[in-house]
Parts: C-alpha cells; sequence; structure tokens
C-alpha cells in the first residue's frame, strides 16, 4: 500500500474490517541508495546473533488479539536496535508459525500484510485459510516488524487524544483550521518520540529487510521465500536490493510503485480511489460524474454540519471520506458503502461512522488500535520529502482535477502526515534494483484502489529485467491472490510450490 496517506492499511485487515505502503536506505543527497547487493549479513553479526535458537511455545493472547489455536507457536528473534553496531543493544521482534502440514516441506514462507504497521502476529492466523494450499509445503511465519505490535510498538498517543483528534478538519479551509490541522501533527510527532525513544531512529524498511534476512538464518532456510502484500510488496522489493543472492521464491501482491515520491503516492492513491469509486457507481447503475459529484457534495455539507448518529457522536466530513474508503477496498463490501451512503443523504452518519471506526481500528469501547501510529513512525524515517503547506495549497487545484472526492484529502495529508517531524526521512524512492536475483512474481490488481495497478509494471521494471515477473488481474479490490481468480491463485501456488515462473505479462481475466 502506498505509505504516506491513512488510507494505507494492511491488505487483509480492510476485509475483515468491513466484514465483521519504506525502503533501502540511501544518502542524505536524496539520490537512490547506494547499499553494497551483496549477500548476507554484516561480517561482525555476534554469534550470539547469527546462531540463536528460537523458543517456541504457546500464542498468548494480547489485547488486540485473542490467542490461535495449538498449531500457532510464537517466539522472540532477538536483533540489532542499530544494524550499523551489529554487536550493540538488541531489540526483540515477536514471531509466528505453524508449521508445515504436509511431509514435503519447502522452507519457511515470510509473511508481511502491509501498512506499515500491520502486526503479522495477529493477522497471520486469520489468513491461514487463504493460504492453506500452501501450508502444506511451507512453515507460514510472521512477525510483527519493529516498532510495531509484539516488537516495541508504538503508542503515540491515548484513545481520548485519538477521539479528540477526530473532529479536525483534514482539508483545513481557513487559517484557524490549517493551525490547528498542523499543530495535531506537531503534537503526533513528540508523542511518538516520547513513546519510541532512539528506537524512533532504527524502525525503517531498510531496518525491517536486514531483520527479514537474519530470520532467513536463524530459521535455517538457505534462501528466503516471502509473500508481501501492499507495503510489503516495497519490503520485499528493499530486501531483493540488499540480498539478491539470498532471493528464493518472493511474491509482491497489490504493488507499491517504488519510482514514487510522497506527492506521487497521493496522487497514485488519488487516483486508484477515484477509479474504485467510479467502478463501484457504475455497478450501481450511477454515471460515476455525477455520483462522484453528489458525494462531494455530501462531504461538502458535512463540513459545514456533521451529520448525527446513533452513538451521539458526529460524523464529519473527515470521517466520512475514511468511511467510503475502506469498503472500496473489496468490492464485496460495495452493498455495505450503499447502504452507508443512502443513510448519510437521509440525515443519519452512523453507518459511514462505523465503517470509519473499523478502519481506525476503534472498537465497541472506545479503544483504538494502534496501526497507523506506527505507520507513521516508519514512513516518516523512510521517507525524506517534507512538503510545505504552500507547496501542497498549490498543488490542491491538481489533486482536485484527479479526484473531486478524495484529491483534496490526500493532497493535504502529503503536508499534515511528517509535518515537523523529529527524525529526517532517509530518502526519496526507495532501492529495490536486485540484478542477478531469482524472478520474483509480481501480481498487479486493474482495480486496486489503494496500490494502483500501475506501481507493479514500475516495480518489475526496477527490480531489473529476468527479475520482476509481471502477472495481471482484470478485478476489484486490494490485493489479487485469495479474492477469487482461480487463475491468479493457481499461477502464484505453482510458482511458490513448484517453482514454476508464469510468462510476464500473464492476464487473469
Amino acid at each position: 500500500m502506498a505509505r504516506v496517506a491513512r488510507w494505507t492499511v494492511l491488505g487483509t485487515a480492510a476485509a475483515l474490517l468491513v466484514a465483521g505502503c519504506s525502503g533501502g536506505s540511501s544518502s542524505d543527497d536524496g539520490k537512490k541508495g547506494t547499499e553494497s547487493t551483496a549477500a548476507g549479513s554484516p561480517s561482525n553479526l555476534p554469534a550470539s546473533l547469527a546462531s540463536q535458537k528460537l523458543d517456541w511455545g504457546r500464542c498468548r493472547a494480547t489485547a488486540d488479539a485473542p490467542a490461535p489455536g495449538s498449531d500457532w507457536q510464537c517466539a522472540t528473534l532477538k536483533a540489532p536496535l542499530d544494524w550499523s553496531d551489529p554487536g550493540g543493544k538488541t531489540i526483540r521482534l515477536a514471531l509466528i508459525r505453524s508449521k508445515a502440514r504436509g511431509d514435503d516441506r519447502i522452507g519457511s514462507l515470510l509473511f508481511n500484510f502491509g501498512g506499515p504497521g500491520g502486526s503479522g502476529v495477529s493477522g497471520m492466523p486469520s489468513y491461514a485459510s487463504t493460504v492453506s494450499a500452501l501450508h502444506e509445503r511451507y512453515d507460514l511465519v510472521s512477525w510483527d516488524p519493529r516498532g510495531v505490535g509484539g516488537s516495541q510498538g508504538v503508542r503515540c498517543r491515548s484513545d481520548k487524544e485519538i477521539q479528540a483528534s477526530e473532529v479536525l478538519d483534514a482539508t483545513p479551509d481557513t487559517p484557524a483550521e490549517e493551525t490547528a490541522y498542523l499543530k495535531d501533527a506537531t503534537d503526533f510527532g513528540k508523542g511518538c518520540r516520547q513513546a519510541a525513544g532512539k528506537l524512533m531512529e532504527h524502525v525503517s524498511t531498510t531496518d525491517t529487510a536486514r531483520d527479514m534476512d537474519l530470520m532467513r538464518q536463524v530459521l535455517g532456510d538457505a534462501k528466503t521465500h516471502y509473500f508481501g502484500i501492499s507495503y510489503g510488496t516495497e519490503l520485499g522489493g528493499v530486501y531483493a536490493h540488499l540480498f539478491p543472492k539470498n532471493v528464493g521464491r518472493l511474491v509482491l501482491d497489490a504493488v507499491v510503485d517504488p519510482s514514487a515520491d510522497t506527492v506521487g503516492h497521493a496522487e497514485n492513491q488519488a487516483r486508484g480511489f477515484q477509479r474504485a469509486l467510479d467502478d463501484y457507481l457504475k455497478s450501481t447503475g450511477q454515471d460515476p460524474k455525477k455520483g462522484s459529484r453528489e458525494i462531494a457534495d455530501l462531504l461538502k455539507r458535512l463540513d459545514a454540519e456533521p451529520l448525527p448518529t446513533g452513538s451521539g457522536r458526529k460524523l464529519t466530513q473527515t470521517l466520512a471520506v475514511t468511511g467510503i474508503v475502506l469498503p472500496l477496498y473489496s468490492k464485496d463490501s460495495w452493498p455495505t458503502l450503499t447502504s452507508a451512503l443512502e443513510a448519510a443523504q437521509e440525515g443519519d452518519g452512523s453507518e459511514l461512522l462505523a465503517l470509519a471506526d473499523g478502519y481506525n481500528e476503534r472498537d465497541a469501547s472506545g479503544h483504538y488500535g494502534t496501526t497507523t501510529h506506527s505507520q507513521r513512525v516508519i514512513s516518516c524515517l523512510d521517507d525524506k520529502e517534507r512538503p510545505t503547506p504552500e507547496e501542497t495549497k498549490r498543488r490542491l487545484p491538481a489533486f482536485e482535477k484527479i479526484s473531486p472526492v478524495f484529491g483534496a484529502f490526500l493532497g493535504w495529508d502529503t503536508a499534515g502526515w511528517c509535518h515537523d517531524w523529529p527524525v529526517a526521512g532517509q530518502h526519496e524512492t526507495p532501492e529495490v534494483s536486485a540484478p542477478g536475483a531469482a524472478p520474483v512474481l509480481v501480481v498487479g490488481n486493474t482495480g486496486d484502489p489503494a496500490t494502483p495497478y500501475e506501481g507493479a509494471r514500475r516495480m518489475a521494471d526496477e527490480l531489473g529485467k529476468g527479475v520482476g515477473v509481471v502477472l495481471t488481474w482484470k478485478g476489484e479490490g486490494h490485493g489479487a491472490y485469495g479474492s477469487g481468480s482461480d487463475c491468479v491463485d493457481s499461477t502464484v501456488n505453482a510458482y511458490l510450490l513448484e517453482g514454476t515462473v508464469p510468462d510476464d505479462g500473464k492476464v487473469c481475466s
């Protein structure tokens, strides 16, 4: 998932919520990274880390997820806090696995579900049924990346502070609203710094890619086999760049465009979500331009006067946009969007608010999850670009031309997301070139809202000739595997289970 906007949740979470997107390090001049592509971890990595034995045991319930069944085991992995000083302080990373069910085991298959900020420990058990065919020959393994969940997860503000911030206008129309919006961004960064401390400088995608290669060694795998979804595709690309000789079978599904900077990602998402909204409107027999105009008018009315809801809370313009975004992640959820929009047009904001709460991980008691906290800490360390409010305001007409519904929100997000951030960003775009790596399967969905299809071809091109192999699905929703295409699923399964690489450009409809 493009990592700049708040609308970049992990791929599996969006569908689950409705039913119930940085790279390698670089020099400070903003150019592509110059990391060595030699395989292997630092030569001075202590044996206590490289040869550590994981103490797998029964997984425990957490505040955000119940304990999985007995098929699942959990452990902690020690990794260097600072990969430039491998012998220094360490961080403990939470892992989860379920052993291969069959006798013909290939090895471990690592999963990252996106964000950044998605918990693999809580997400892996719920995704296991989707990848049951792969479970026969692979140990299913995931983890909470540093700064996430059980791996020193960062919480930047309290539930009360989060709810208070939701009333702020994310598309400020007045100087007072703009001041409040930017002050909230500054306060969020201060809260993250206080909560994370020195960890805030060591949660980059490069750090996590190096953690992945340490996992490979400790798990006993000669090669890394990996399934990355959304932001997980960027992580996979960075890993391939850093460790091309260690690449086994890598699948990148719902692909982040590695050639896009902060503003480019926001523009991509504006196009992607508008495209998905147009497809949704067509499916209901509406003219997309007229339907979008009606939704934009609704949002304008909410900006002036939020709608009442059954909970007593108000549906603001910002919450309404978030509520519209969530069901666009899955075509199965489009009827939910129809019902919520009809109710809002009739004066009841309850259904859109419930959808926004689902995206924001707010439960019935008013407790919020922290995916977006971790996401912001990671992405603002990754991304060097810091658009100013003045630059943003100059770009707003272009954003609104791309999308009358989502453009202004995504445009302003580029200014607010990392505003006054206490840690400098590392690069403008991630380095994912991986000459000499084994073929990497890059899966793009033509109707993907959060990571538009064009990113798949750009990822394949940047991975390099003979490395990136594109599989296209003419579908809807975020991601392709497990979304109802037998063609996609069988192609991915053949690649992961048998090593069969499809022709570059294969299309599933």
